[in-house]
């Protein structure tokens, strides 16, 4: 059981470093760029900036999905 639990806390810390910076953070930069290189539309470049500013905390967020009750199998499970 500890070793599911050692998989979820893994699985956690790469999922929420997965949308906190690839899909947010880097996703937002790229939008932002997309748009200024396009059609400037204001819209699309403030929901860019939206998805940098709350980067951080959707990445802690996902990451605490699994990390949490990964913590719990592992702290509760037999070797």
């Amino acid at each position: 059981m500890k070793t599911i639990g050692i998989i979820m806390i893994i699985a956690g810390v790469l999922l929420g470093v997965y949308v906190g910076v690839w899909l947010l953070f880097i996703g937002g930069i790229t939008q932002i760029v997309n748009t200024l290189k396009a059609d400037v539309k204001g819209l699309e470049i403030a929901y860019g900036i939206l998805k940098i500013m709350f980067a951080g905390l959707f990445g802690t967020l996902t990451g605490t999905i699994l990390i949490v009750p990964g913590a719990a199998v592992y702290k509760n499970g037999k070797e």
